[in-house]
Order: C-alpha cells, then sequence, then structure tokens
C-alpha cells in the first residue's frame, strides 16, 4: 500500500462511540462513524455505548460530553467529541490520511 495510511494495513481500530439515547447528534454520529469505517478501515472493533443504558461503561472512559468518540488502539488513546460530521477531523483523530490522497 502507498502510504494511505499512517499505520499499517493490519493495525486493528478499537472504537468506542459513547452516545446518550437516539438523539439527532447520536443517530448522526453512529452513521458517520459507520461510513467513516466502511470507507477507510478495514479492521475496526466498534462498539456504540449509551450512557442511558449502561452509564457504568461510560463513566469508564471519563467522557464529559456525548457523542464522544474513543480510539483505543492503535495506541496512543483518542478522544474527538461531536457528530463526526466533519470527515477530516474524524480521520486525523484517527490517524488515517484520506483515501483520495496518494
Amino acid at each position: 500500500m502507498s502510504g494511505a495510511t499512517n499505520v499499517p494495513s493490519t493495525a486493528a481500530y478499537q472504537l468506542r462511540l459513547i452516545v446518550a439515547g437516539s438523539t439527532g447528534r447520536s443517530r448522526r454520529a453512529v452513521e458517520n462513524l459507520r461510513r467513516a469505517c466502511h470507507e477507510h478501515l478495514r479492521s475496526a472493533d466498534v462498539e456504540i455505548i449509551d450512557i442511558y443504558q449502561q452509564p457504568h461503561r461510560a463513566s469508564a472512559y471519563n467522557i464529559v460530553a456525548v457523542p464522544t468518540l474513543v480510539r483505543l488502539a492503535p495506541l496512543p488513546v483518542r478522544r474527538i467529541v461531536g457528530d463526526l460530521s466533519s470527515q477530516d477531523r474524524l480521520l486525523q483523530a484517527l490517524d488515517i490520511a484520506p483515501a483520495d490522497q496518494s
């Protein structure tokens, strides 16, 4: 692969998206994350955590605002807050170069 990503193509991503119920922002964040994973990641372990259904799990990530995406792997851990509508910002947080760059 020609430098399209900043990590080896075999790297597995572990992502946790913490949302608050099925609000519009939460739904957009889920949709935007799924689209980005489908278009840019070969291997991703994605889990959606609803703070209303699993507050103890959300508190483990020290979340102060929702939705928040937590990238657990590859290290370092990174967080991005919001509905993930800015694909450039999302890809930067995930440390992925946009697909159109070769």
